[in-house]
């Protein structure tokens, strides 16, 4: 049997795979329509809609199968998101892949699997929705192409799902979205033995800006420090505006000392930011952070409450020291 193997730029598809918010989340009609509609049409006993993690497949839809997700090493779909086309496999028992694959030789005896690729909205391939029977067939060109439109039509719902998780002013995931992919990052953090920080940034003397110069350059302003923190964080970060002026950044790490290098960076790039005294404002932030590691237990809930608690901290000591109004 040969593994599903890992792509070079994985750690950036299983960050465009998160940013979807669609993992361990609950069977939804929109997708069960289409797998049920595919099973229907193609006359296969099973359909997915597959979604390639870390170290499993996950199901969002499953139309002839009772589990939600296998081991990725020995899934088809880990190698279907390899490729662009549709990956077709008429006899199982033919290909040196999957003869002896556990899948093959078992439950549910696959012999027969066509899977075709789910690109998420940035262009990472994240899935796929298969097609598997337990007798060899193969596909001609006109169900090829019907099942091409049938995952368009799936990665469309994909999208649908993440536009809900995004904040519109700056692109960032909105409090839902931040909170649901939290709790699954942290669950996959522990998975890899990896720490993580939580950034939690208010902006300061915010309300002045929006009080002088009007609350479209207010919008401006949230829009370039989320900008900044796009620039500073690696992709595979995960970004967030909770709401109003709150933003909050959690970072996966192998040393905690990387939040302070992170957050280095990122007050270089404000600098740089408010070296152009044209624009009659200047950018200025508190933040809190709260760490934990594999060992940690803590709650996503929890990590947000306390990064919290410590950014209202240095927020005080802010305004103390600038004498101004309350941002």
């Amino acid at each position: 049997m040969l593994k599903a193997p890992i792509p070079a730029d994985d750690v950036q598809r299983l960050a465009s795979l998160r940013a979807l918010s669609v993992l361990d989340t609950a069977p939804e009609e929109r997708f069960d329509r289409l797998t049920r509609m595919a099973k229907r049409l193609f006359g296969v006993q099973t359909v997915l809609v597959s979604l390639v993690d870390a170290n499993r497949q996950w199901f969002k839809s499953a139309q002839g199968l009772d589990v939600c997700e296998m081991p990725r090493d020995i899934s088809f779909c880990g190698h279907a998101i390899l490729q662009e086309a549709p990956m077709v496999v008429p006899d199982t028992l033919l290909d040196p892949r999957f003869a002896d694959n556990p899948l093959v030789a078992s439950e549910p005896r696959v012999r027969f699997y066509a899977g075709h690729p789910l690109a998420a909205p940035d262009g990472q391939r994240v899935g796929t929705l298969c097609l598997v029977d337990a007798s060899p067939r193969t596909l001609d060109d006109e169900e090829l192409a019907m099942l091409a439109d049938m995952a368009r039509m799936v990665e469309h719902e994909l999208a649908m799902v993440q536009l809900a998780m995004i904040d519109e002013l700056t692109g960032l995931s909105n409090r839902r979205g931040f909170e649901l992919l939290l709790d699954q990052t942290l669950a996959l953090c522990r998975r890899l033995d990896r720490s993580v920080s939580l950034l939690f940034f208010d902006l300061d003397r915010f309300k002045d800006i929006n009080d002088q110069h009007g609350h479209a350059v207010g919008d401006r302003v949230l829009a370039d420090f989320a900008h900044l923190l796009r620039q500073t964080f690696r992709s595979s970060d995960l970004l967030g505006r909770l709401g109003g002026d709150e933003f909050v950044v959690l970072l996966s790490v192998s040393d905690l000392t990387e939040r302070e290098r992170a957050l280095k960076r990122l007050n270089m790039a404000v600098q740089g930011y408010n070296a152009d005294g044209l624009r009659g404002w200047e950018l200025a932030y508190s933040v809190g952070f709260a760490d934990a590691t594999p060992e940690s237990r803590i709650s996503g809930a929890a990590l947000l409450v306390e990064a919290d608690r410590r950014m209202y901290l240095q927020k005080r000591q802010h305004r103390q020291e600038h004498q101004g109004p309350s941002a």
